[in-house]
């Protein structure tokens, strides 16, 4: 199970931040500490712009109203002197004062001229140009057209008569250029989709801004149209903006550098000494080279001195382990002894017994001690392999020393083994020793020189295993049936029960059967 299972799962933006690295933290919260400086910076750059913006407008304003009142004053006396000496060569075609009053008026502006002619087309007065596509016109009707390189203002009169008036742009730029000292302007006269630059704005980019201002000049829908240059985007908003940004990869970087610099290299370093810790070391805060945050030396320090308790308690338990090692042999010894001594004292006391029974139940006596002799020095082995006992060795040199210790009138007793290799535990193999022997006691009991085969296989079961004592001698019949209610019943029912199963006699075939705890096999 991973060691994160072991959290709390959290969830929503508490969680998502949980798994932020540290890094990317600190950076949203450098981000958030720092907006209201950066938004407070963008009002005031907002607000600056938005002043001058304002400024610029009623500049603006002022220009545009004083050049449309001067273009259309002199447009309209111009009207008004064109639509008198139209009249007056209504009534006479020679009046040659008005014209030359007319002529006077427009030899003043700089390349403007005019004419006027009958109903025949003949000139009156002025001299010939010539406007495309021009209509008739009513009496007293005025219309202006912007032509490709001017401004025609045409004035119908009676009887066919008809005025017109030709203003260059240099013409009516001068008259719309405003007095005294203004920036950069554009003016252009515009008639719905019709438009004539009078002045062009120059040095405008593509993020340069302009405010535009049209006024009307009281003429056939005419317009002037000024133009200055707005609030520049480039200057302060642009350097606000740049700033801002600048400021916010600032703080995230220097904050990146701080944490990584300060916290996260060193608890690398620090994490990879600890994972690679082996238990018996010290670690060595040398390794980690310089750590600048006193909290990470605290923990390296810290963590050093852990190391230390633990090398020394590992070679406290190390001595211990040797000694309670030591201890365990000589236990082991003297009791391997103390059977030997016991099996020793047995059978010196058999050899002077009087009588065959008494030998024959000190044999018995010193078979069962045998038995656990057996089990002792195998149990012995395990502790020094820690692998378990294996138990055909077990039985093996049992039936060798059940064989060795029979009585005179089991001269013919023979056994035969059938044992998978299979590892118990201490205490199963000492129920297992003493059942053999005393079905084996048993058998003897009933026949001195039958057969015994005893067999371990696999049961079903993946660890348990199925023993098996079966003779001829064990078939059932009223002699086995006295011996098992009067000595043997009860001592193999007990280890049954130590071993934790049931032990079935077969009387049919003379066999004993019980399954037996394995651990496993060699």
């Amino acid at each position: 199970m991973d060691d994160t299972d072991l959290e709390p799962r959290a969830k929503g933006p508490a969680a998502l931040l949980g798994r932020l690295p540290t890094g990317a933290k600190v950076f949203l919260i450098l981000v958030g500490a720092l907006l209201p400086l950066a938004l407070i910076a963008l009002f005031t750059t907002t607000q600056t712009t938005r002043n001058a913006g304002a400024e610029a407008r009623l500049r603006l304003g002022v220009a545009a109203d004083e050049s449309s009142g001067v273009v259309a004053n002199v447009l309209a006396n111009h009207v008004s002197q064109l639509s008198d000496a139209l009249a007056a060569l209504e009534t006479d075609p020679q009046d040659a004062p008005s014209c030359t009053r007319l002529a006077g008026t427009y030899a003043a502006q700089g390349g403007s001229r005019f004419v006027i002619v009958d109903g025949s087309g003949r000139i009156l007065c002025g001299e010939r140009f010539t406007v495309a596509g021009a209509a008739v016109l009513n009496p007293h009707q005025v219309q202006a057209t912007i032509v490709g390189n001017g401004l025609v203002i045409r004035i119908g009169g009676n009887a066919g008569l008809s005025a017109a008036a030709f203003y260059t742009p240099a013409a009516l730029a001068a008259l719309a250029r405003p007095s005294g000292f203004v920036p950069d302007y554009g003016a252009a006269i515009v008639r719905g989709h019709d438009r004539l630059t009078l002045r062009a704005l120059t040095n405008v980019g593509p993020l340069d801004r302009r405010d535009t201002m049209r006024s009307a000049l009281g003429i056939d829908d005419l317009a002037l149209e000024m133009s200055m240059p707005g609030a520049p985007i480039a200057s302060p908003l642009m350097i606000a903006t740049v700033l801002l940004v600048l400021m916010w990869l600032a703080a995230a970087g220097i904050g990146w550098f701080v944490v990584d610099i300060l916290l996260i290299r060193p608890l690398r370093r620090l994490r990879t000494s600890v994972g690679n810790y082996q238990p018996g070391e010290v670690i060595d805060m040398r390794r980690f080279g310089s750590i600048p945050a006193q909290e990470i030396r605290e923990l390296g320090r810290t963590f050093r001195e852990i190391s230390r308790t633990v090398q020394e308690h590992e070679s406290d338990l190390a001595e211990g382990l040797v000694r309670q090692t030591r201890l365990t042999r000589e236990v082991h010894h003297r009791v391997k002894n103390n059977l030997q001594v016991i099996s020793s004292l047995i059978n010196f006391h058999a050899r002077a017994a009087k009588g065959p029974e008494a030998a024959e139940a000190y044999a018995s006596i010193q078979r069962r001690v045998d038995a656990l002799a057996v089990v002792h020095r195998h149990h012995y082995a395990e502790l020094e392999e820690n692998r378990g006992l294996e138990l055909r060795s077990v039985i093996g040199e049992l039936a060798s020393n059940i064989r060795a210790t029979a009585p005179e009138r089991a001269s013919g007793l023979g056994i035969t083994l059938e044992i998978e290799p299979f590892l118990v535990n201490q205490d199963v193999a000492i129920a297992v020793a003493f059942l053999i022997t005393e079905i084996v006691e048993l058998a003897i009991s009933c026949n001195g020189n039958t057969q015994i085969r005893i067999s371990v296989k696999a049961a079903e079961e993946p660890d348990r295993a199925l023993l098996r004592v079966s003779s001829p001698a064990l078939v059932g019949g009223a002699e086995l049936e006295a011996l098992v209610e009067s000595r043997y019943g009860r001592v193999m029912s007990g280890l049954a029960r130590q071993l934790r199963t049931r032990l079935h006699h077969d009387p049919l075939v003379g066999a004993y059967e019980a399954s037996i705890a394995v651990t496993g096999r060699p």
